[in-house]
C-alpha cells in the first residue's frame, strides 16, 4: 500500500498588490515544485475571481511533501506572497491491493 498526500484549496489576495505578486513569482514557484522528485501533480488555476487562485497538489508520500515545504519556505515565491491567505485542506489516499 502507498499513501498519497493531496493538497486542495485556495489562495486570495486581499489587494491588487498580492495579485501582481502572484502573477510574477507563481511561474517560478510552479516550475520549481513540478522538478521536485516526489511531485505527482501540482496546479495553481485562476478561477472567476481575479483574486482567487485554486490550488491542487499531489506527492507521493507525507516525506516529499515534507521536503516540499521546506523548500518552499527558503523561496522567493515564501517571502513575497507570505501575507496572502491561504485555504488549504490537506488529506492522506491510501492506494491498496484492487485500487487503481
Amino acid at each position: 500500500m502507498t499513501a498519497k498526500l493531496r493538497l486542495t484549496g485556495r489562495l486570495v489576495c486581499a489587494s491588487q498588490a498580492e495579485v501582481d505578486a502572484v502573477h510574477r513569482y507563481l511561474p517560478e514557484h510552479v516550475r520549481l515544485t513540478r522538478a521536485e522528485s516526489g511531485c505527482l501533480s501540482f496546479e495553481v488555476t485562476k478561477t472567476h475571481d481575479p483574486m482567487v487562485w485554486r490550488v491542487e497538489e499531489l506527492f507521493v508520500d507525507q516525506a516529499a511533501f515534507d521536503a516540499h515545504q521546506m523548500r518552499t519556505k527558503a523561496s522567493a515565491w515564501a517571502h513575497k506572497t507570505a501575507g496572502i491567505r491561504r485555504d488549504y485542506e490537506v488529506s492522506i489516499i491510501v492506494d491498496g491491493p484492487g485500487k487503481a
